[in-house]
């Protein structure tokens, strides 16, 4: 038997809590729900009060499926990922209406946008070209991300200039 910490800490790999101290955290701490659900999954029995109460709590990782892979941690990913998908019959299958070109996760501009900054936004919205300049803003926030907000802003107070004179 294991107590109440270690059981948690290794998340139950140690063995099962003594009941006794499941039942002496219980009613010193009527609230515990978590000690009532370890008490529940041991013995096999629900308890009345969590009973009612899993509507208003989301679901515990207490209550999901425990799944061994008898694996290690040096242990091959292919090999780990085939045990998964067969424990289940799980199945990974391509949607198809995907295309089959590559997701990029970085912010791509063509050859012929070199050239962008902020003060050839400010010329092109001197010039009246706010389609321009809001473009340029744009890539901008592409190529800038952690000033994305900022570039977000100006685009923002563009629209709300136009919107004003129009």
């Amino acid at each position: 038997m294991s107590d109440f910490k270690e059981y948690m800490a290794t998340g139950g790999a140690c063995g099962p809590v003594s009941d006794e101290e499941l039942d002496r955290l219980i009613s010193e701490y009527e609230w515990f729900s978590t000690a009532r659900m370890i008490r529940s999954h041991q013995r096999g029995v629900v308890s009345s009060r969590l009973a009612v109460t899993s509507a208003s709590r989301s679901v515990s990782s207490l209550d999901m499926k425990r799944i061994d892979f008898g694996c290690d941690g040096d242990a091959d990913n292919e090999r780990l990922i085939e045990r998964f998908l067969q424990l289940d019959n799980y199945r990974i299958v391509a949607d198809d209406g995907a295309d089959d070109e590559q997701i990029s996760t970085e912010a791509q501009l063509s050859d012929e946008d070199d050239v962008v900054s902020e003060e050839l936004a400010e010329v092109y919205l001197a010039q009246g070209l706010v389609d321009e300049a809001k473009a340029i803003y744009r890539k901008l926030s592409l190529l800038n991300p952690e000033k994305s907000v900022y570039f977000a802003e100006l685009i923002d107070n563009i629209d709300k200039t136009e919107k004003q004179i129009n």
